[in-house]
């Protein structure tokens, strides 16, 4: 029976290496590291045709937030296959998409009046720079067609999300397909670009933005930035007060400020949304996709001011309208889920329950510290990363070569974990639904798993 269901597993994985293209992935590494084969999954574990099991400690690429298998979510998909799986969102509409977007402008920062919808992460951003652009256009200020990111920035893999964010080997190939845009340092206390000590700067990382702004703002359209953590860019954590002074620069020099909260968004930081640790934060536009459903299925969406929305309302011979769209755009059993997961969030008062979890995360956390390969450990909400250094006093790096996170995640497997870095820094972005004992045993066996790293 055994050696059947082996023989079964290794057929489907050869089949799987036969026909499909995973992303991320060089596809010759997985010769000697083939895909897991994962046949169900319940609450935050993942089985696999064998039947071991893995903690899912990276929400499935940063989306499940309530649990695998939650019977709410599921009943809610199953409902609305009952009346409508899909109508096209030009000339129609349906309930599930309004009832979400009155729901989420209710949730957001004040001043966001107006939902727009998309499909995933990218497409969201793509959606908040073309806005931003045609916005000045229809206008009557064109010069204003530039945008500011951080050097460190990841807001998704399409064209117009490439440009805006950092150098990097997600985008290095696609360098000649890319628009130009401004680059600034990110506020990575770690790696300071003002080389100031932490906790004693006075956000002086805040000046290249000042003084870019200054000098050209009348070509800028907008700023971009993920709110508090940069995450593909190294689930970079920064001060609240640096997000507080990008959002007033904006402000004073009249240009947008978009905020991706793709991966921070539902919950990830502690708050509903990272941008609510800066009071009275008014950004023009809030990306949204991944948590959005709990991971359950896609959808994106972009929320913008009526003052964005008024720009674009004109007589058709204008030529105002905003020419963007997706086939599933605001696809009704996307926008149900959506609907039933920010009902698990008031049923079953997520945000109060994880206030006793965080703290439990953080101080679990600082124990790895004192690890011989952690330069940096940092964490906001249940968002937690580890930084692994050749060097701890030089904070010297491993190389592209070495792929010490790749030995991690192996490791990592084996004790159960995905652990999944991004270069050199593991990180753990559990489910909102984890309990004490699960997070226990999460932070103990990740610590194991680095504490048996060694230098080569």
């Amino acid at each position: 029976m055994g050696k059947n269901i082996f023989a079964d597993n290794a057929a489907w994985v050869k089949k799987d290496l036969k026909f499909i293209w995973h992303p991320y992935t060089q596809m010759k590494d997985c010769q000697k590291f083939p895909p897991i084969l994962i046949e169900r999954a319940k609450g935050i574990k993942l089985y696999d045709s064998r039947g071991n099991f893995y903690y899912d400690t990276i929400s499935s690429w940063w989306s499940n937030v309530h649990g695998h298998n939650h019977p709410h979510i599921k009943s809610a998909i199953r409902k609305q296959l009952n009346s409508l799986e899909h109508v096209l969102f030009a000339g129609f509409t349906h309930k599930p998409a309004i009832l979400l977007a009155e729901k989420l402008v209710s949730i957001t920062p004040k001043g966001l009046t107006k939902v727009f919808f998309s499909d995933n992460g990218s497409t969201a951003v793509e959606v908040a720079l073309k806005m931003s652009f045609q916005f000045w256009q229809n206008s009557a200020r064109p010069e204003k067609n530039r945008f500011v990111s951080l050097d460190h920035a990841y807001h998704g893999d399409t064209i117009g999300a490439m440009s805006v964010s950092g150098a990097s080997i997600f985008n290095e190939k696609f360098r000649p397909l890319m628009f130009s845009a401004f680059k600034i340092p990110a506020p990575y206390c770690y790696h300071c670009p003002m080389k100031k000590a932490r906790g004693s700067c006075s956000i002086a990382c805040i000046k290249p933005l000042e003084a870019l702004l200054k000098k050209a703002s009348r070509e800028i359209a907008a700023v971009i930035i993920e709110p508090l953590i940069l995450a593909a860019g190294g689930m970079i954590v920064y001060p609240k007060e640096y997000l507080e002074k990008a959002a007033e620069l904006a402000k004073r020099h009249n240009v947008h400020l978009i905020l991706d909260e793709v991966a921070t968004g539902f919950g990830r930081t502690g708050k509903m949304f990272a941008c609510e640790y800066v009071e009275d934060i008014k950004p023009d536009f809030l990306c949204l996709s991944k948590g959005i459903t709990s991971g359950y299925l896609p959808l994106g969406l972009t929320l913008t001011t009526d003052k964005i929305y008024q720009a674009f309302w004109a007589d058709y011979e204008e030529k105002k309208t905003f020419y963007h769209g997706h086939t599933y755009t605001a696809n009704p059993l996307s926008c149900s889920v959506a609907l039933a997961s920010l009902e698990v969030f008031e049923e079953e008062k997520t945000l109060e329950r994880i206030k006793d979890i965080i703290p439990l995360f953080h101080r679990g956390l600082e124990k790895f510290r004192n690890l011989s390969l952690v330069g940096d450990v940092r964490y906001l909400g249940l968002i937690g990363a580890i930084e692994l250094v050749k060097d701890k006093k030089t904070k010297k790096s491993f190389s592209f070569k070495e792929r010490i996170g790749l030995e991690a995640y192996k490791r990592g497997l084996e004790k159960n974990l995905i652990l999944r870095p991004l270069g050199n820094i593991i990180y753990l972005f559990p489910l909102l639904s984890i309990k004490e004992n699960e997070l226990q045993d999460i932070l103990e066996r990740t610590y194991a798993v680095i504490a048996s790293l060694r230098l080569r």
